[in-house]
């Protein structure tokens, strides 16, 4: 159980600012040639960015903050910025207050600055926090995305969009600490809304240093003005750095490096025959994986299991891909359809002990969260189809931070399977799988696809970007 102080902590994302900290920001502001007429910090908890900004825009004419925690409150009115005649504090909710009517009554420009709360939706979910917006699709994922884990998102890509929101047509200011990931997700949102935005810019921070904390972060700073819509940002390894590489839109795909791509632009295709997929998702590990040790099958409970080979192939995960440990297995899963959506109940006839096995234990299948598996077959699973049982295979794993393609053949006379951590090429004949692996791992290959990962991601490697490669293309 969460104790309830910590709980607090991560309900609120009260990890505060130190006040160096903001006061490098504040000074990279001025640098930036930033001048508002008003600051407003939407989350201001302790103050420092108050502080900071009283001490360095000392021509701003107002400087409002907003917090809902009262103990923060309690310890402002300690503070000296608290009777600063410039500064305005007031108690509120971020998510219920009126922040249109506030924005649209401050006559100049603005900057809004601070740092918002780095915590996902479904962490808050999981403490049972009140501390969210009001739930909805606000990325309008559909089908498959919207009923499956791209719907989780950080709280504070929720708050800056509705910043950026606040901001358009007028002449204003962004700057705000924040996940480098949930940095790209708001470029993302500003392109595919086609929302103004003259600059963008991040600058790395020292988040082990400031927050004690291992996550890439940034100050991401944005300028907005009417009728510019610059959808590149440009990208520092730090608040002190004058170097920077760019990141940008290209065929609407956000490009991790505009220079190295643009020079092997000819290789790039939406739409190339070849296509990755992932492996098999099946919720259920317990039931449907198996190590073998001797002559038994283990499954996830202990229990030595009894049933058919006829359903059985082995699994490699993506650590196994990732590690190089693609010769052999001893683990196992069950594939209990052909293609998507496949009735199942012929597995009674063909393998009946396999049958048996599944109905002794459909509760724990029966009762897999994800809305997936609802009006299909009993003992569903997703990601198969027919490369799925290919005898060769080019693999992936899209968790680790390397990219290294794993030509893999079949484990005693069985195609491979693989979890859904691991994207690959299926291939019939082991000639053309050598060929194509070996103008996957070329040196042009590899300038092309790293000009395209964000390495920094929890899964840096795609299916979307694996497909924009044309390996006919990479022959030539």
């Amino acid at each position: 159980m969460i104790r309830t102080i910590h709980k607090s902590k991560v309900e609120y994302g009260d990890f505060q600012t130190p006040l160096e900290l903001a006061n490098k920001v504040c000074q990279k502001l001025i640098e930036l040639g930033v001048s508002p007429d008003f600051i407003v910090e939407p989350t201001c908890g302790v103050g420092n960015f108050i502080e900071a900004a009283i001490d360095k825009f000392s021509s701003t004419n107002k400087i409002i903050g907003m917090e809902l925690n009262w103990n923060h409150l309690q310890g402002l009115e300690k503070k000296s910025i608290f009777q600063n005649e410039r500064v305005e504090i007031k108690q509120g909710d971020f998510f219920t207050f009126d922040w249109s009517s506030l924005i649209s009554s401050l006559n100049g420009k603005i900057l809004v600055l601070g740092n918002f709360p780095w915590v996902t939706n479904s962490r808050q979910g999981t403490i049972e926090s009140a501390n969210l917006p009001k739930k909805n699709n606000f990325l309008n994922h559909t089908g498959f995305d919207a009923i499956t884990g791209k719907s989780n998102f950080d709280i504070s890509e929720w708050m800056l969009i509705q910043v950026v929101h606040w901001l358009q047509n007028r002449e204003a200011y962004l700057a705000m600490l924040c996940k480098t990931s949930v940095s790209r997700k708001l470029l993302n949102y500003l392109h595919s809304q086609r929302l103004n935005i003259s600059y963008c810019a991040t600058y790395r921070i020292d988040t082990k240093k400031y927050f004690d904390a291992n996550v890439e972060a940034c100050l991401l700073f944005c300028k907005f003005h009417s009728n510019y819509q610059k959808y590149f940002c440009d990208v520092f390894n730090s608040l002190d750095s004058s170097l920077s590489h760019q990141i940008g839109y290209k065929n609407n795909l956000l490009i991790k490096d505009v220079i190295s791509f643009d020079q092997l632009k000819q290789l790039y295709d939406s739409t190339a025959e070849t296509k990755w997929r992932s492996g098999i998702k099946h919720d259920c590990s317990n039931i449907m994986e198996f190590h073998r040790i001797g002559d038994s099958l283990i499954n996830g409970l202990g229990e030595v299991i009894d049933i058919e080979e006829t359903y059985l192939f082995p699994l490699l995960k993506g650590s196994d891909v990732a590690q190089n440990r693609t010769k052999i297995t001893e683990r196992y899963v069950l594939v209990t359809q052909k293609f998507v959506g496949e009735p199942t109940e012929k597995i009674k006839n063909i393998a009946p002990k396999t049958w048996s096995y599944l109905e002794s234990h459909a509760s724990y299948l029966n009762n897999r969260k994800s809305k997936i598996y609802l009006n299909n077959p009993p003992f569903s699973i997703f990601g198969v189809g027919s490369y799925t049982f290919a005898p060769w295979k080019i693999a992936i794993s899209g968790l680790y931070k390397k990219l290294e393609f794993k030509l893999i053949g079949k484990i005693k006379e069985k195609p491979v399977v693989f979890d859904d951590t691991v994207y690959f090429l299926s291939f019939n004949e082991q000639e053309v799988a050598s060929e194509t692996f070996q103008l996957l791992n070329s040196p042009a290959a590899n300038k092309f696809y790293s000009s395209l990962i964000f390495w920094d991601e929890k899964r840096p490697i795609k299916s979307s970007i694996l497909n924009c490669l044309n390996i006919t293309k990479l022959a030539d």
